[in-house]
């Protein structure tokens, strides 16, 4: 998406629009990982979604969390930041721990599941793959990735 406005001397130029998403990155005590299979393409990820207006970073991912599973989190950190530059959307992911509630389907996702870490990697797309294993290292630093929609680039 392109928005585009004159400058100063008339001439229009175009500004690139971005949106946000945040992700939860639920990690269990056995080391496994809550992922949603969605609805709508049937891939698996885990849980999140776009960041709203007004909404505070912390209470989208667990709010995400929550309407797409089920499961309560609480947050421990960042872990990574991720652009897809085909489609303007930067996703900001947290590792979460979980917190209450019981796993249960939604209108977004068809399957809730705790994943191993070679689960996520057989199951989900290395965009969403490679978010998930970002967190689970041990590492404080978060990643800055950047992918084309399907591979990190």
């Amino acid at each position: 998406m392109l928005l585009h406005m004159s400058n100063s001397a008339g001439k229009f130029q175009s500004t690139p629009l971005h949106s946000v998403s945040v992700a939860g990155v639920v990690v269990r005590e056995d080391g496994r990982v809550l992922a949603i299979r969605r609805a709508d393409n049937g891939t698996w990820e885990p849980p999140g979604g776009v960041l709203e207006l007004g909404e505070a970073i912390e209470d989208g991912v667990r709010r995400e969390v929550y309407e797409e599973t089920g499961i309560k989190v609480g947050m421990e950190r960042l872990t990574g930041v991720y652009k897809n530059v085909s489609r303007g959307i930067v996703a900001l992911v947290f590792r979460c721990t979980p917190e209450g509630g019981a796993e249960r389907p939604s209108d977004e996702s068809v399957e809730v599941d705790w994943l191993t870490p070679a689960e996520v990697s057989d199951r989900m797309a290395e965009v969403y793959a490679v978010r998930v294993l970002d967190a689970l290292r041990g590492d404080t630093t978060p990643s800055i990735r950047t992918h084309d929609g399907r591979h990190v680039l």
